[in-house]
């Protein structure tokens, strides 16, 4: 956690600095996207909230994406990711939403994915999806290599 938190810093600066706001929408990361933004003093500026979004009733409850609209999406993807960061955005009425979903291990996931995948989206005034293979079993270890790439990801797409 301690090398997330320099990046959470920088993220932190970059909100604070433009009076922007952020949410986030996590699966595998277990919460240690949240953590890590919410480990900078005076957080409450720039984070609105955020969830683990683990399973498909957290989706449906949490998130209010009915299994209706998960018919042509499946977990784990690109276009989940994105709609999971759209949606926590438009929920918390936020400038930023991002989201991450994968599966960290020790096996992959229902859905054919091996350990080690991860896909991850921002909304907002910028728009991007990315998917991470870390060719890794090691649940821990891919959480933390997650939430590291994800912030990373944020940073770049609020620094562009």
């Amino acid at each position: 956690m301690k090398d997330l938190i320099p990046l959470a810093e920088k993220i932190a600066i970059e909100l604070i600095a433009r009076k922007q706001t952020i949410g986030i929408a996590e699966s595998s990361t277990g919460g240690l996207i949240s953590a890590a933004l919410l480990a900078v003093p005076g957080a409450s500026a720039y984070f609105i909230g955020g969830g683990v979004i683990y399973t498909r009733d957290a989706r449906r409850v949490l998130m209010d994406i009915p299994n209706d609209a998960m018919k042509s999406v499946r977990s784990a993807s690109e276009p989940y990711a994105q709609m999971l960061a759209q949606q926590i955005r438009d929920r918390l009425g936020c400038d930023w939403g991002l989201s991450e979903t994968g599966a960290s291990g020790p096996s992959g996931n229902r859905y054919g994915d091996a350990a080690g995948h991860s896909c991850m989206a921002v909304a907002g005034p910028r728009n991007e999806v990315m998917t991470l293979e870390t060719g890794s079993n090691d649940r821990s270890g891919n959480m933390h290599v997650f939430a590291h790439t994800a912030l990373t990801f944020l940073l770049k797409n609020l620094s562009a």
